[in-house]
């Protein structure tokens, strides 16, 4: 990306395909009117959560938001290995947490390389509604479990599971254990 998004610009043209007015986004993002009518304007500089409420207010995705249009996406796009602008990487809980895929694909198709060392477990509130995780167990056993059902899964096996509803990863063994998992959200309206 040469040019900064224009988020301003992006978040006028979605609010006015929704026919929203800025008192409707106001009350649905928790943003003020007059704050947001200086992003739209290209005024101010929201911060990323600024962005992240109002694309929630918007209901889009907080790639929609900062991308100019689906034309536009590359086909053809390299996240290099230790790109800090597109990498993060988060431990708690003893479950390590790599994001392989780029920021401008949040909220839409996530990847992530995780690493649950002995007797950990990441435990998630639901995502969207509709939204799906699949895991490849790379090494050791998991055990996954949501509101309705659970499996455990040793290496080279996979599952695929609607995370729009409380689920946990489990390492419940004393080795490490390894997946690779996958977060496609549901396309919203």
């Amino acid at each position: 990306m040469d040019n900064p998004p224009k988020v301003g610009q992006n978040i006028l043209k979605i609010r006015s395909r929704k026919k929203l007015t800025l008192n409707a986004l106001s009350e649905r993002s928790g943003i003020s009117k007059g704050m947001l009518s200086q992003i739209e304007s290209e005024k101010a500089n929201p911060t990323v959560a600024t962005v992240w409420k109002i694309a929630r207010g918007l209901n889009v995705s907080l790639n929609d938001v900062l991308e100019e249009s689906a034309e536009e996406q590359k086909l053809f796009s390299v996240n290099p290995a230790g790109n800090e602008n597109n990498t993060i990487e988060t431990t708690e809980n003893g479950v390590t947490i790599h994001i392989l895929s780029p920021m401008s694909m949040v909220e839409d198709l996530e990847m992530y390389y995780c690493t649950f060392e002995p007797h950990s477990k990441l435990s998630s509130e639901p995502h969207y509604e509709g939204t799906t995780e699949f895991l490849t167990i790379i090494k050791g056993t998991v055990k996954v479990y949501t509101d309705r059902d659970s499996a455990e899964l040793k290496k080279g096996e996979f599952i695929m599971y609607r995370c729009d509803v409380n689920h946990t990863i489990e390492n419940a063994s004393g080795q490490t254990a390894i997946v690779h998992m996958v977060v496609r959200y549901a396309v919203r309206t």
